[in-house]
């Protein structure tokens, strides 16, 4: 039996009366490399909060490792890219190499140093990608899409149990983006990460996710992408057009 890594039991939540969230039950186990898609407003950062503890739910209960999300302590264990973190200043004193760096820290104890063990762990994740060149740059000194890649980085660099990223491939050029699907496939297959990723990548994210979670305040469809391909509930609520342009993959499997 796999390990839950998340666990959702009706979960509400609502913001000033306004409903954003209702009647949310899942789980994310380990292994699991899970693709959530919807509208906009459809909720979907404010669920990425919630299972992380950074909101409070309205109603029902989320758990990450089997702790309740409001007592959860070992972060170590996860790895989150926010949507559109806010740019680093030009003053800021370090380098891309440190910053990559400080990914490693939250699993370390006091005194938290990084050694020369972890340099091994910064490179494949400076290589993952594309920023060995710009290393030694201070991180004020990059592009917005080139900080991106920094923090995409140092999430990747410990090799959490769940990595959770929000909208993370917006400012990647698609060379990039493909390289950084594969990197997260590889943690994926190899560690048995599990992989939460916020997109809008609708039609591409389906050659690299096993598992869809397309959520409009609530649970629209949650399961696999042959599962939504050939679903009649899910024909019924998008049509088949739409349906199988989200699925991705029975349009390829026609044509081999």
């Amino acid at each position: 039996m796999p390990i839950s890594v998340v666990s959702l039991r009706q979960l509400c939540f609502t913001y000033q009366s306004t409903t954003v969230l209702s009647d949310i039950s899942l789980d994310i186990h380990a292994g699991d490399y899970l693709a959530v898609v919807g509208p906009n407003g459809s909720g979907k950062t404010t669920l990425i909060k919630v299972l992380l503890g950074l909101l409070k739910p309205s109603g029902g209960s989320a758990t990450l490792l089997g702790t309740p999300t409001q007592a959860f302590r070992d972060w170590h264990k996860i790895g989150y890219l926010p949507q559109n973190p806010p740019a680093l200043s030009t003053r800021f004193p370090a380098t891309v190499k440190e910053v990559v760096s400080l990914g490693l820290l939250s699993r370390k104890h006091i005194p938290r140093r990084i050694g020369k063990s972890d340099a091994a762990a910064v490179q494949k994740a400076l290589e993952v990608m594309d920023i060995v060149p710009l290393k030694h740059t201070l991180i004020g000194e990059l592009s917005g899409g080139q900080q991106q890649r920094v923090l995409v980085a140092r999430a990747l660099v410990a090799e959490p149990q769940m990595l959770v990223l929000d909208e993370p491939t917006a400012a990647l050029d698609p060379e990039i983006r493909e390289r950084f699907f594969n990197a997260l496939a590889g943690l994926n297959k190899e560690k048995g990460t599990a992989v939460v990723i916020v997109t809008h990548d609708i039609g591409g994210i389906g050659q690299y996710a096993s598992r869809l979670l397309y959520l409009d305040k609530k649970v629209i469809f949650y399961g696999g992408f042959d599962d939504f391909c050939y679903s009649h509930d899910v024909t019924n609520y998008f049509g088949e057009f739409s349906q199988h342009i989200i699925c991705h993959r029975h349009d390829r499997k026609e044509r081999n």
